[in-house]
């Protein structure tokens, strides 16, 4: 009995295994569930803008509004710091009253839009340049949009437009109209 006794103080007995097994289920329940509480909570930021936006404007609409436009340009997918999550397509129409777009966004959330002189594709580039910018507005809609011009703003004295995702810093779209 007495060589049973020292042969087993070398393991581990039935109890501290227990008790080890025990630890690592709790720890691998806690990895587990904060991981699918963290994409979650990632998740349900990245979508609830979508799920409350505003009903996007009618193309009919867009295209009433920026009738007096005196500038274009478009959006494209294809740009240095655009990727299949941050993106923008479409006829963009700079007038006196309004910046509209007929197209589409990704969607996300926190939204600006942006007059620069010079034209940006990167988030670099919109970080370097960003205090000779100026903030049109927020955009709140994916497909179409609309955004007012504020009285102060000249949009003669910029070349270039740019959609940006304040929340997060992220580059999404730009396009020069002059």
């Amino acid at each position: 009995m007495e060589n049973k006794q020292q042969g087993m103080s070398g393991c581990l007995g039935v109890t501290e295994v227990m008790s080890f097994m025990k630890l690592r289920t709790i720890i691998l329940f806690l990895i587990t569930h904060l991981s699918v509480g963290a994409f979650g909570f990632a998740l349900g930021i990245y979508m609830l803008p979508i799920l409350i936006a505003p009903t996007s404007p009618t193309v009919s609409e867009v295209a009433r509004l920026s009738s007096g436009a005196q500038y274009s340009a478009i959006f494209k997918k294809a740009l240095k710091g655009s990727d299949s999550f941050h993106w923008g397509e479409g006829q963009v129409s700079i007038g006196p009253d309004y910046i509209t777009l007929t197209g589409r966004l990704a969607p996300g959330p926190d939204y600006k839009l942006y007059l620069s002189k010079e034209f940006v594709e990167t988030e670099s580039d919109f970080n370097r340049l960003k205090d000779n910018m100026v903030r049109v507005g927020d955009v709140k809609t994916f497909e179409n949009f609309v955004v007012e011009i504020p009285q102060n703003i000249d949009i003669s004295r910029y070349s270039s437009i740019i959609v940006w995702c304040e929340t997060f810093g992220e580059f999404i779209t730009a396009a020069r109209y002059q």
